[in-house]
């Protein structure tokens, strides 16, 4: 038995060739370290997450969110007057105006309006008062008269004079005595016994004016009963008729008047 010839094609094997490897220099990759260093991240409260870049620029943050914890991200839409710019030293910053000319809302002041002025008004003429100069009475209606005491009753107006300008009338007084301050006035004392004369003798005469007043009253009340006539009493049976009558809605009789004597 023969064995047959195996031809395998194609196994040639193809030249392998190398390429150049670029290499970083050392202080590109140790000092500063890169990106992505070349120890694994470890987690601390210090440093949370890699990498850090430090960009040169400015920043806008609120002033209480510098030194805390906890940042509270709506504190600077909340306070925006707490909102400052932290900036590297020597790198600018600018903040463009907001402007928005549909929400200005402008004031002017108001014109002063014209107003005319008022007319000039003559003064009225100034009316003749008389004789203003004329003698000042004394003593006037409201002071005192001679033999008249004070308040108190320790003094009394003994006489009036007029003051060297001659515009004020002045009382002149004198202490009272004992008779004058308890002892009534004799124009008092006559005054009071004028009334009592009076009034004595009305009530001595008030039954003699009586006797007297009386028979006239009584004439002319008799005088107008007869000229008005007097009814006489109705009897015992002209009050049943007017009672029949009343129920029967008729007038009562009719009663006939007492006949003057001739």
């Amino acid at each position: 038995m023969t064995i047959p010839t195996i031809v395998i094609n194609g196994g040639n094997v193809p030249t392998i060739r190398t390429t150049t490897i670029f290499m970083p220099p050392s202080w590109l990759t140790d000092n500063p370290p890169t990106a992505i260093p070349i120890y694994g991240p470890v987690a601390s409260p210090d440093m949370i997450g890699v990498p850090v870049i430090d960009i040169p620029g400015c920043v806008e943050a609120h002033e209480q969110n510098s030194n805390s914890i906890m940042k509270n991200k709506n504190l600077e839409k909340d306070d925006p007057d707490g909102v400052v710019v932290y900036c590297d030293a020597g790198v600018p910053s600018y903040d463009a105006m907001n402007y928005e000319p549909e929400q200005l809302i402008i004031t002017r002041e108001a014109p002063v309006p014209e107003v005319d002025p008022p007319p000039e008004v003559e003064p009225p003429e100034v009316p003749d008062t008389g004789d203003v100069g004329g003698e000042v009475p004394c003593p006037g209606p409201a002071q005192l008269r001679v033999g008249d005491l004070t308040q108190s009753g320790d003094e009394k107006v003994i006489g009036h004079e007029l003051s060297s300008d001659g515009k004020t009338c002045v009382t002149l007084y004198e202490a009272t005595t004992v008779t004058d301050k308890y002892l009534p006035a004799a124009n008092q004392v006559t005054t009071t016994v004028a009334i009592a004369v009076v009034a004595t003798a009305g009530a001595a005469a008030t039954p003699l004016l009586l006797r007297a007043i009386k028979p006239v009253i009584k004439k002319i009340t008799t005088a107008v009963q007869k000229k008005l006539g007097k009814h006489r009493e109705l009897s015992r049976s002209e009050i049943r008729t007017n009672q029949y009558r009343q129920s029967k809605g008729l007038d009562p009789l009719k009663i006939q008047k007492k006949s003057r004597k001739k």
